[in-house]
């Protein structure tokens, strides 16, 4: 066989093998893990050429999953080592967990992390403080979006109080006009987390009621949940007709569409409503009772970035990291994403004006955040589902508030020393 023949049939054979071998990402190529698919334009057309900007030489690919389908994913993919290099980081335990079974590299000695106070740094950090595993990106805050044209036609006032908040939503059903208030059921989570976890913290007195739940000091037995569920309960006269059948997108539709009044809401839902709405909303805080000394906001550390541990381009990782906990990303991410607040030190001017409603709360209101979120939901049952499940048997009838208090407290207390 001659030199050339052999030289040939070597380069074949070489060929076909790398045709075998899955393509590599590219030193610097970085790819980005994430819940938020909806966010997948505003990161491809704003967020990722602002940081190309700076570092022209890095690429970088924003893959989202499906929310309901993210934990899941990630976590096959981490144990699988085909995970991105950058983890978008859900708050407290789900992360925590990840950073101990070492899929998260710690972050402390990240240029630009002092830009973070300790509490925005809390939802990503171990329980002694020692170690940050996330970069804190944003809150988000609960309250009620409201159809202003729908309000001026019914003739009821913003509420002030939740005497108020009730007697409008009355006269709107009386009227017949508007659904009171767009929500179903059929998801559940939506239940507990702009239901349950949006009114109840004027009930339990917001961090005061959260921290004695995790030392033991409250039950969920209390008349602060209890009565929580029993407000929450009264909702099912004010849902649309058929509402236990009703998903998350279907009742985001419902308002956008301008069928109803009021959205309970978080404030992520600005974005959607301003993209699908032909009309003008507004928002308003859960309100507290008449006569009430302070008022009460869920304003809840949300949404974090990580350094996968196994990354491959983790200098390249941690330049982009960098580069978030700068003035340029938390007000570009602000403003990009109306209803995610920064969570940086940084003064960011909010220039939509719903966004800049439900911040504005802040100032008047004591923010806490949700309460099955840290240390509650690390076993088995996990209170996170569990306030899912109870919260829309409560709205569907099919539970009581005092057998959903009691359900809760004994799921807690099966794994949870301090309420055994």
């Amino acid at each position: 066989m001659s030199n050339k023949v052999l030289a040939k049939g070597l380069a074949g054979a070489l060929a076909a093998s790398v045709a075998l071998v899955p393509l590599m990402a590219s030193a610097g190529e970085l790819v980005i893990e994430s819940w938020r698919n909806d966010d997948i334009d505003i990161w491809n057309e704003k967020i990722i050429p602002a940081f190309n900007e700076v570092h022209p030489d890095i690429k970088v690919s924003f893959k989202p999953t499906p929310p309901t389908e993210y934990n899941a994913s990630v976590n096959a993919k981490l144990a699988g080592g085909t995970a991105g290099d950058l983890i978008t980081c859900r708050p407290f335990d789900a992360s925590l967990e990840l950073y101990k079974q070492g899929n998260l590299a710690a972050l402390d000695d990240l240029k630009g992390m002092d830009n973070f106070s300790d509490v925005a740094k809390s939802a990503w950090q171990t329980d002694d403080g020692a170690v940050t595993f996330c970069l804190p990106m944003a809150s988000v805050i609960h309250g009620f979006i409201y159809n202003k044209e729908a309000f001026e036609e019914v003739g009821v006032e913003v509420p002030k109080t939740r005497e108020e908040f009730y007697a409008a939503l009355d006269k709107i059903k009386e009227d017949g006009s508007y659904i009171p208030m767009a929500m179903g059921t059929a998801d559940q989570w939506e239940a507990a987390t702009m239901g349950f976890q949006n009114i109840g913290p004027n009930y339990w007195n917001g961090e005061a009621g959260r921290k004695a739940l995790i030392d033991g000091s409250a039950k969920f037995t209390d008349a602060a949940y209890v009565d929580t569920f029993k407000e929450l309960a009264s909702w099912k006269n004010y849902l649309p007709d058929g509402y236990e059948a009703i998903s998350y997108p279907d009742a985001q539709n419902l308002f956008s569409l301008g069928r109803a009044a009021v959205y309970p809401a978080g404030s992520w839902d600005i974005s959607l409503f301003n993209n699908q709405a032909d009309f003008e909303f507004g928002a308003f805080p859960p309100p507290a009772a008449a006569g009430a000394d302070t008022c009460y906001i869920s304003d809840h550390t949300d949404i974090a970035l990580g350094l996968n541990a196994d990354s491959k381009n983790a200098a390249e990782a941690k330049l982009f990291l960098e580069w978030m906990t700068g003035s340029e990303f938390a007000e570009l991410y602000s403003n990009a994403l109306p209803g995610f607040f920064s969570l940086s030190n940084h003064t960011v001017e909010v220039t939509d004006p719903v966004a800049s409603e439900f911040v504005s709360w802040r100032q008047k209101c004591e923010s806490t955040i949700r309460n099955s979120y840290q240390i509650l939901s690390r076993g088995t049952p996990n209170l996170e589902n569990d306030l899912w499940n109870l919260s829309a048997q409560v709205i569907n009838g099919t539970l009581t508030p005092e057998e959903a208090a009691g359900a809760a407290e004994a799921g807690l207390a099966k794994w949870y020393a301090p309420h055994q």
